[in-house]
């Protein structure tokens, strides 16, 4: 079952333009854009934009939050026994603020502030973040992106996706062509120029673990083969012939 913008919007309480602004910077692309260009969100949209929420009550940026979400190792249902902890954290602390509200209503004169205290809460999303941070944050790649992400304005990361978003159609349109043709392989130093551009220093090492990622994790397939199927795998073995031609020359 799929829903419209608006129904998503309405169901999570995110205004439509945060989750045109998701679209943009590609942290969370709905599962079919009709002709007409109506945004449709799938199961797996809106799960993932529950995960987006949660990361963000626990004041990840959005650069971070997708590096997480896209990354290979990222354990969902560790992610959900986390967001059920702090969840819970939450639910006790409001019934003590509804009992002590109901205590004042009834008369209750002693004054007491103990029940707004949000130092669990802060103390459990801590834990968490330094987890998540510790499971895919320790790579120095992680570090120079958030360095780097971290600053960008809307306008900049609008432009950073444009330039990736015509990399990826120009592999796409490639697809006829053989992974080692020159064109192709033009194409694999522009990528790799812009991941170390816009991302972090993108090492011939790298790009050859992102090319098998590419194909071996449905999750990037999926998101390349918006652009065309067999979009991926082209990028895959385009990589794979790079890299091996430039170790055989170095």
């Amino acid at each position: 079952m799929q829903m419209k913008i608006n129904e998503a919007a309405k169901m999570t309480g995110v205004t439509i333009r945060t989750l045109h602004y998701y679209d943009q910077i590609g942290l969370l692309r709905p599962e079919t854009v009709t002709d007409a260009g109506y945004r449709l969100y799938g199961e797996k949209d809106m799960e993932r934009l529950s995960q987006i929420l949660f990361f963000r009550e626990l004041d990840f940026p959005l650069s971070q939050i997708k590096e997480m979400l896209d990354s290979p190792s990222f354990d969902r249902n560790e992610a959900l026994r986390a967001q059920h902890e702090l969840l819970k954290k939450k639910k006790e602390r409001l019934e003590r603020l509804i009992a002590l509200t109901e205590r004042r209503m009834e008369g209750e004169k002693e004054m007491s502030f103990q029940e707004f205290d949000s130092s669990e809460i802060e103390r459990c999303k801590e834990k968490y973040a330094e987890e998540a941070k510790e499971r895919w944050g320790h790579t120095q790649a992680w570090q120079e992106s958030k360095k780097r992400t971290d600053g960008y304005s809307n306008g900049e990361w609008e432009a950073v996706m444009k330039e990736s978003d015509s990399i990826m159609q120009a592999f796409a349109q490639s697809r006829e062509l053989a992974p080692e043709s020159e064109e192709v392989q033009a194409l694999v130093a522009k990528w790799q120029d812009f991941i170390s551009a816009r991302y972090y220093t993108c090492t011939d090492e790298i790009l050859e673990g992102l090319g098998q990622m590419y194909t071996a994790d449905e999750r990037f397939t999926e998101n390349i083969d918006r652009f065309g199927e067999g979009t991926a795998e082209q990028m895959s073995k385009a990589i794979a012939c790079y890299v091996s031609r430039r170790k055989n020359n170095g």
